[in-house]
């Protein structure tokens, strides 16, 4: 059944939220003694560090738990600090993104819900009047006391929205550092892109894009990238050729897209002065200035946390993302670095590839790059990742100094990543895929409280980004079983490292950038994915809302343009086995178990442009049960 909003008269709205909130919940009702909602001790202080783009394997910890070395399968990784975090708590091996792309992948962060139900799948510019949205984990925090702040890139695309007004900040955070906002526009960092306006007759016109690059003993540079409805000058060109000369930069010329985008480099600034450097700046001094005012590193007036209420933090770093530009002093310690380049075969594996993924291949594809581009890529990507480890150590020993001075329990939670990165899998540098390298990723929980999470565990079940938020709202003692909070779709880890709720059987996500809509289902052994719509736009019309909701269960197996990957024969997910006659009924198996799931199990599909209009699509509510049970006759023997 699917309903849209702008139908209803007002009591039919009721049903709507009824249907919404009903069997809305994965939360099993089995529970043990253990509860990490305790309302008898205090509130823990809680830090949450995501880093973006930021593959699980650049952690050598990670490496030891799944591969049984400290390396890489592909070479040589750093960090001490993370690796020392890891030890201290829970290393989740398997932690999946419910979107391999940064705006649909922390929007289901922050909701704790999946993209087919908070009805973000892209770059949407998404707003909470709609009567299906439920407040942010960090707008539920401080419902419950918290002071909350957030420094670096929160971007979960949540905005405040109104009729003629447009979108604003939400104000999901008390106090907010954005890097682009707050430390690039003030002239700190090292080398950023921006949109440039100007104005005519009063009113802003898109003049193009710029690179601005920002040194420690010079003025700023800035040129053109891309001019709007213009031809580059020669001093654009020469600028850009200039640049790239001084730092080495290897940019992705390969991409049908964005060609400008830098993939490997150094630098402009050292250690201490890029903007992740500025990010952990800006939480140290929050934390140093507890009950004071203080001045920002840009000369604004501030004050630190308030000591006397528990804080969440989150701490976003921009890194590894591109531009990939680590330091120079990291970047030295990897420069004699060899890597094993990853396998792809252009001609085997894109013959078996969809049409859809065909066509993200040649706009993110890689694999014309030389040998030394590659190797310089993998070299760069992984010293970034090194220098992120090293201000992630900072601003975690700045996080655990306040809490001891305070007498304040605390809790750490760091995402890996919020989804990965290609470093040449499938012939790609990027993420967007439903591949393992692009939605695979790891996370670690630490406390204080060694009796919540204990040191030097392992866990290598199935979980979820959607899993970030109730775990948050449980560490703060907040009853996620209570039915205000059955609209999340994420399960608490303290319940998953406890084995207090049954081991899901998949995982879920759903993506549109570049190639239009899909979806994916991942199993301990199987992956799938498939298209879910038939048009491939982001912001859909009011007439696509729901329409012909069920095509992607209906139409021709080749219309849904499937992949399935059966790792224990093809751990690298190369051969893609959806329409081998052997494999076809196991995919058209998953083709019904996903597509009941992410079209039939309440999927949301808003017009972001209006209040409160949207579709529901209710018509296999309950199919999201994480169990497969796939009929044994359509499992290949290993």
């Amino acid at each position: 059944m699917i309903f849209n909003i702008n139908r209803f008269i007002a009591g039919g709205l009721g049903v709507i939220s009824f249907l919404l909130l009903a069997g809305c919940s994965n939360h099993n009702e089995q529970q043990s003694d253990f509860k990490a909602d305790d309302t008898s001790k205090a509130q823990p202080n809680i830090l949450w560090i995501i880093t973006d783009d930021q593959r699980p394997d650049s952690i050598a910890a990670y490496n030891r738990a799944v591969y049984g070395q400290s390396a890489s399968p592909i070479g040589h990784v750093e960090s001490p600090n993370v690796d020392k975090l890891a030890a201290e708590g829970v290393l989740f091996t398997q932690a999946f993104t419910n979107s391999p792309v940064c705006g649909p992948s922390r929007g289901s962060m922050h909701s704790g819900r999946y993209p087919f139900r908070n009805g973000h799948y892209a770059f949407e510019l998404t707003h909470q009047n709609p009567d299906f949205v439920k407040p942010t984990v960090s707008q539920t925090m401080r419902e419950h006391g918290y002071a909350t702040s957030v420094f670096g890139k929160e971007d979960a695309y949540i905005y405040k929205w109104g009729p003629g007004q447009g979108f604003h900040d939400a104000n999901l955070y008390d106090y907010k550092v954005h890097f682009k906002h707050d430390i690039q526009a003030n002239g700190l960092g090292d080398i950023y892109t921006k949109a440039l306006y100007g104005t005519v007759d009063g009113s802003p016109v898109m003049q193009g894009y710029t690179e601005n690059v920002l040194y420690s003993d010079r003025p700023k540079k800035s040129y053109f990238l891309k001019r709007h409805q213009a031809d580059l000058t020669a001093e654009d060109i020469a600028a850009k050729n200039a640049v790239s000369a001084e730092f080495d930069l290897l940019r992705s010329y390969t991409r049908g897209g964005n060609k400008n985008l830098i993939i490997g480099g150094v630098n402009p600034k050292p250690a201490g002065e890029t903007v992740d450097a500025y990010i952990v700046k800006e939480m140290k001094n929050y934390l140093a200035n507890a009950n004071q005012p203080f001045k920002t590193s840009w000369g604004a007036d501030a004050k630190g946390a308030d000591s006397s209420r528990a804080q969440f933090i989150n701490l976003g770093f921009h890194l590894p993302h591109t531009g990939v530009l680590p330091p120079k002093s990291f970047r030295d310690k990897f420069k004699d670095k060899v890597y094993k380049l990853p396998l792809f075969d252009k001609e085997t594996e894109l013959a078996k590839l969809p049409k859809q993924l065909v066509k993200l291949y040649e706009v993110v594809k890689s694999d014309t790059l030389t040998v030394e581009e590659k190797q310089q890529a993998i070299r760069d990507y992984y010293a970034f990742c090194a220098y992120g480890d090293a201000l992630i150590g900072e601003a975690v020993e700045s996080f655990k100094q306040y809490s001891k001075a305070h007498n304040q329990e605390y809790i750490i939670i760091f995402t890996i990543g919020d989804h990965g990165w290609h470093l040449g899998e499938q012939g790609i540098m990027a993420k967007f895929g439903p591949w393992q390298q692009s939605v695979s990723n790891a996370a670690i929980v630490v406390s204080s409280d060694k009796n919540l999470v204990p040191a030097k565990q392992i866990n290598h079940d199935l979980v979820e980004f959607v899993d970030f938020a109730p775990t948050i709202m449980s560490a703060a003692h907040i009853d996620i079983q209570q039915p205000s909070f059955s609209y999340l779709d994420g399960v608490s880890l303290f319940d998953v490292m406890h084995q207090n709720i049954p081991k899901r059987d998949y995982v879920l996500g759903e993506v549109n950038i570049i190639s239009g809509p899909r979806a994916y289902l991942h199993s301990k052994r199987f992956r799938f994915s498939m298209r879910t719509r038939p048009f491939s736009n982001i912001n859909l019309t009011p007439a696509q809302l729901g329409h012909d909701i069920k095509w992607a269960l209906q139409a021709s197996a080749e219309q849904v343009e499937m992949t399935l990957y059966d790792l224990s024969t093809d751990p690298l997910e190369r051969n893609n086995i959806a329409y081998d006659q052997s494999h076809a009924p196991l995919a058209h198996w998953f083709r019904q178990k996903l597509g009941n799931i992410v079209l039939g199990d309440r999927r949301i599909e808003a017009d972001w442009s209006q209040a409160n209009t949207y579709s529901l699509s209710d018509f296999a509510v309950g199919a999201d049960d994480k169990k497969l049970n796939i009929p044994a006759h359509l499992i290949p023997a290993i």
